[in-house]
């Protein structure tokens, strides 16, 4: 397979799957553009194994298998992610560790199915999202990494309860919860309320509290984002603005995640970025 065909096939993948981030990352320059496309291939891989995989157990033991021969330098050359990302490996200075948590974290998704604290939460935040943070930051702030490390986690914990704040349904119906136990007993909320996919005081409550924590961390992660180049702290400041907007769109759907998954109307998303 030939070099651009494996990017176009990544990109193909992140427009497919998350048009907000296909968006804001577009305005980054090409090679880039690209090497996140790539990036952004292996993280939906392995997701796609745990959420949809027929025997996820063993499928993601072979990619944790073929992840390992990855960096040994032995990968199926056929195979766009794997070409794709190689190429990045030789371009960038990547941080293998990264990789290895995003696994971690996924592996965590078929051992765990609740959560008991908001420390806990976070663990787990950091392992699926603070990873991604991790694997840009060498293509999007070159020698930076120091620096802006801090708010790349805290951008990964923020989007990642919003996203846990927009599928409450959507994971229930994976037998999932990841509102924390400790949380959701402080307010008198139980997996049976949820599962009556009603919004009560008591959900809005446990709702708000993890809102204000994914805010908290949005901030800190803005806090240092002129570290980054001017060609990358666009489309990372946009992606974070945009993200935080799905708290926003949910306020005013009055908090109803049951049913129906939220997302930030275009004109929303185009007026967001007509401002950075």
């Amino acid at each position: 397979m030939e070099i651009n065909q494996a990017y176009r096939f990544c990109e193909e993948v992140i427009a497919a799957n998350s048009k907000s981030f296909y968006k804001s990352f577009s305005m980054l320059p090409k090679e880039k553009r690209k090497a996140v496309w790539a990036i952004y291939a292996f993280c939906r891989t392995v997701d796609d194994i745990v959420d949809e995989g027929a025997d996820p157990v063993r499928e993601l033991s072979l990619f944790k298998q073929e992840f390992n021969d990855f960096l040994a330098g032995n990968f199926d050359a056929e195979n766009p992610m794997w070409l794709a990302l190689s190429d990045v490996f030789r371009n960038y200075d990547m941080d293998d560790e990264a990789y290895a948590s995003m696994i971690a974290g996924q592996e965590m998704d078929l051992l765990m199915k609740y959560y008991r604290t908001v420390d806990d939460v976070l663990d787990y935040s950091y392992h699926v999202a603070s990873s991604v943070g991790l694997m840009l930051l060498p293509v999007l702030a070159p020698g930076k990494t120091a620096i802006l490390k801090e708010g790349a986690i805290a951008l990964g914990y923020a989007m990642q309860i919003t996203n846990i704040l927009r599928d409450i349904d959507e994971d229930l119906g994976l037998g999932r919860v990841y509102l924390p136990a400790e949380l959701m007993k402080k307010y008198n909320l139980n997996e049976e309320d949820l599962r009556r996919k009603t919004v009560t005081p008591a959900f809005v409550s446990v709702w708000e509290e993890m809102a204000k924590e994914a805010e908290y961390y949005y901030q800190k992660a803005f806090e240092t984002i002129n570290e980054y180049p001017v060609s990358s702290r666009i489309p990372v400041k946009g992606a974070g603005l945009v993200y935080r907007e799905i708290l926003t769109t949910i306020r005013k759907k009055d908090y109803n995640v049951f049913g129906q998954k939220h997302f930030v109307p275009d004109q929303s998303k185009q007026q967001i970025l007509a401002c950075l």
